[in-house]
């Protein structure tokens, strides 16, 4: 009799701007969410949760076995960590089950007044070798988040030689700076990246110019009119083709990037890395790769995808120069908000311009989906519509398969 081989489930982490994609997060597969507080953290633009809004997440997780972290993870200059004592006491008695910290003195605040409250190092503390992991462990850190630079290699060899919890990004945007410690941003725009204000000046577009007089200058690049002329701005991420070599090498949370984005974005990537973690730990001897998951990941792309540093160091080819090879091609339309089974008939919240005549995608967790034309339209008072126009308005429809509550609308551009 032969034994079934066995890996250990590794967390699927999804990011949660606000309070609404924090659930979004958990009831589309996420095994857990990261999150911000009002200070500490490095997305000061993002939906960032009063103390309130973590407890009702925290209280939603828990009744769904998800667990949510906080990001702390700022480099702190004088007088930046004042009250940093407090907050980790407050999120602490809250419920939150780590808080993700880069700066020693953040980390020394939270075990001196917070004790209990477990902390992860974060990305921006560039971890790149086991001795490295092995040293954070030691001062009483219970995982780190890798840097975006390792390799897959780096991170077998880590995993051979210390016991921490290993976090490592696998989907999402890329930080043309090493483990995102740029200054760009606070000389481009004298916005700060390392205290949260990052302007994403690596994605400007760039030219070079002949500046003979003052206000005058001649382009030198002569560019055609549709190129795009990026300087550094990297593609994205995507390692959904390896989730078996990620599981093997022992990595415990998969972390995908994306507090600022939308519950589309959220719902989707969510969906489909748990869809794909289940589908190999459930039977790794006879997994096979899934196109659908892919192609699912393109629908909510802002730009090309790439496996970043996993698999040697990037090129030109992970930069975006010209025109884009591929594009996303859905448009995020509505939530379901109730299902009539009887009638047939799906009550929706609109989030964009749609009616009759379009072709439309419903997706639910678990990886359900069905297409269909949009015959008919009523607004909220029963009226027959053609369009549904306005931003959160209420419409009904008859849809051709059974539908659930938080299912997602979406379609082609």
């Amino acid at each position: 009799m032969t034994t079934k081989i066995k890996f250990k489930k590794p967390e699927v982490l999804a990011p949660a701007g606000t309070l609404e994609k924090l659930k979004t997060a958990i009831h589309y597969g996420a095994d857990a969410v990261y999150i911000g507080g009002n200070a500490y953290g490095l997305r000061s633009r993002a939906g960032n949760f009063t103390y309130d809004e973590m407890q009702e997440g925290v209280n939603f997780a828990k009744q769904h076995q998800a667990k949510v972290y906080v990001a702390a993870n700022m480099v702190t200059h004088e007088a930046d960590a004042d009250g940093a004592g407090q907050f980790f006491r407050t999120i602490r008695d809250i419920g939150i089950d780590a808080v993700i910290v880069s700066d020693p003195a953040l980390m020394e605040l939270c075990f001196m007044d917070a004790p209990g409250l477990p902390i992860h190092l974060s990305t921006q503390a560039s971890a790149t070798n086991y001795e490295t992991l092995n040293f954070w462990q030691a001062e009483g850190l219970e995982r780190v988040v890798l840097a975006r630079e390792v390799s897959m290699a780096e991170i077998k060899h880590m995993r051979q030689n210390t016991d921490v919890e290993i976090e490592a990004f696998i989907h999402g945007a890329m930080c043309i700076s090493y483990s995102g410690r740029c200054t760009l941003s606070n000389h481009m725009s004298a916005r700060d990246a390392n205290r949260g204000g990052c302007s994403q000046s690596c994605r400007w577009k760039y030219d070079l110019f002949e500046m003979p007089e003052i206000g005058e200058r001649t382009s030198l690049l002569k560019g055609e009119p549709e190129e795009e002329a990026f300087s550094m701005s990297a593609v994205d991420m995507s390692m959904i083709r390896h989730i078996p070599v990620l599981v093997r090498n022992g990595v415990d949370s998969l972390k995908i990037e994306g507090r600022m984005k939308s519950i589309h974005y959220v719902s989707t990537v969510s969906n489909v890395y748990s869809k794909a973690v289940q589908a190999f730990c459930e039977d790794p001897e006879n997994f096979v790769f899934d196109q659908a998951w892919e192609d699912e990941l393109w629908k909510v792309a802002q730009r090309e995808l790439a496996t970043g540093f996993y698999y040697g160091v990037p090129t030109e080819e992970q930069q975006l120069f010209g025109q884009r090879r591929k594009i996303p091609s859905y448009t995020f339309i509505g939530q379901v908000l109730d299902y009539d089974e009887e009638t047939g008939i799906a009550t929706i919240e609109q989030r964009n311009n749609f009616g009759t005549g379009d072709e439309v995608e419903f997706y639910g967790a678990g990886f359900t989906h069905h297409s269909q034309m949009i015959d008919k339209l009523w607004d909220e008072h029963d009226t027959e519509i053609d369009t549904a126009p306005h931003a959160l308005m209420t419409v009904k429809t008859k849809v051709s398969k059974p539908v659930k509550p938080l299912d997602m609308i979406r379609k082609r551009k």
